[in-house]
């Protein structure tokens, strides 16, 4: 493609090396992309609140679609300017569903306030028997009936002794179109949106309110959540280590998140 005049990436296993680090090449590519003028957009599973440690390590100040497409989160005015996301009586619906196709799983939910570090929030809730597939946790404990009782971006269910893959086909297949179903990761945790939200959803708004078109857009991404937007985008580049369903839809593969490989594609042009 022609230089692009909107360069968006996810996070985890794309732009990140190791230890929830970007390298300094990528780092370093990254910051000539904004010098340029050109808006470059985080693009993630993660919530508002786990944004700023990432866009410091780049410069990044303009917008990040959060939570898989169902937040969008300005950076630099630390301001969440609007959120799709589910209601008490949906996640009842889902929770009914979940225990009954996906036996023994526990759920979470990921809650949004007006700026990423809202204290009038309780920003994560999982119930006791919830395991966390990351080390760093920052959930409040609760009774299921207070996870599913309040208004939330995501609901996370998660089963220790299943692939996410796995518990994503056992969702579909009662679902359908009804609730957007994928994950970030295939440790046995799934990601449930309301229907039609996806990261190309949340990119497709940023890219209108900047006033570029898809053609234009260059995205990185490695997971099934990142497929929609590697579709959209008008040249999707999946990462060396990507998912298989990631590659499927790619116009690019690029090398390994740990070798640089937003910034073997980005250097064409910056």
């Amino acid at each position: 493609m022609e230089k692009p005049r909107l360069v968006a990436s996810d996070i985890d296993g794309t732009l990140l090396a190791l230890e929830y680090r970007v390298t300094e090449r990528t780092a370093a590519v990254v910051r000539r992309v904004i010098e340029s003028d050109t808006p470059f957009v985080l693009v993630s599973g993660r919530p508002p609140r786990w944004i700023p440690s990432i866009a410091e390590q780049v410069g990044a100040t303009g917008f990040a679609v959060c939570a898989n497409g169902a937040a969008l989160y300005d950076i630099g005015a630390d301001r969440i300017v609007w959120q799709r996301g589910l209601g008490p009586v949906q996640l009842n619906d889902l929770a009914s569903v979940l225990h009954e196709v996906i036996p023994g799983c526990s759920l979470a939910a990921e809650r949004v306030g007006t700026s990423a570090f809202d204290d009038t929030v309780r920003a994560f809730v999982a119930e006791p028997t919830y395991d966390h597939p990351w080390a760093a946790s920052d959930e409040f404990e609760v009774p299921l009936a207070e996870v599913l009782g309040h208004h939330a971006v995501k609901l996370l269910a998660r089963h220790s002794s299943m692939t996410s893959e796995e518990m994503a086909l056992a969702a579909e297949a009662v679902l359908g179109d009804e609730i957007m179903v994928t994950f970030s990761t295939n440790d046995g945790l799934l990601e449930l949106s309301a229907a039609g939200v996806t990261k190309a959803t949340g990119l497709a708004d940023v890219a209108e309110r900047l006033g570029v078109e898809r053609a234009d857009v260059v995205a990185f991404g490695d997971m099934p959540n990142d497929v929609p937007m590697l579709r959209w985008a008008g040249h999707g580049v999946a990462m060396g280590n990507a998912h298989a369903d990631a590659l499927a839809v790619a116009d690019e593969v690029t090398g390994l998140h740990t070798d640089d490989g937003v910034a073997l594609v980005l250097e064409r042009w910056f």
